[in-house]
């Protein structure tokens, strides 16, 4: 790192995986961020659970959700991180003292075919880009 450079904050986002949202947060997050943002799991859904709908219409925008395996949360992943990011965890994600959270929500596309997901995707791909400048920059 040069010594002009700003360290950039160590960012966690949590999700349940087993959400149509969640998955497609983290998935943007993973595509748009890369190793900026580690993106770990509270919970995990077996493959068959995934709405196909929502594979569909991420791999329509050249992301592959199918065979991803998520890092599952560890309290040290979270200690370890300056900003903790949460989405769909509920109670599962537990609060940890001198943390920054942020936690946003928004409709998720569980049970819905691919032309009610697409606006969805949309907006969370939008709220990801917001997102990814605000938390880090550049």
């Amino acid at each position: 790192m040069s010594p002009s450079a700003t360290p950039r904050p160590s960012v966690l986002f949590v999700c349940v995986h087993n959400a149509g949202r969640s998955q497609m947060a983290a998935a943007f997050l993973t595509h748009l961020a890369g190793d900026r943002i580690e993106v770990r799991s509270a919970g995990s859904a077996p493959a068959d659970a995934i709405n196909p709908a929502v594979v569909e219409a991420m791999k329509e925008v050249g992301i592959d959700i199918s065979a991803e395996t998520p890092k599952i949360l560890t309290v040290e992943a979270v200690q370890a991180s300056d900003v903790v990011i949460t989405m769909g965890c509920g109670d599962t994600c537990p609060v940890f003292p001198g943390k920054r959270y942020l936690d946003w929500q928004l409709d998720d596309p569980a049970g819905q075919g691919v032309e009610a997901v697409r606006p969805i995707r949309d907006a969370i791909e939008t709220r990801v880009q917001a997102l990814v400048s605000d938390v880090v920059p550049g």
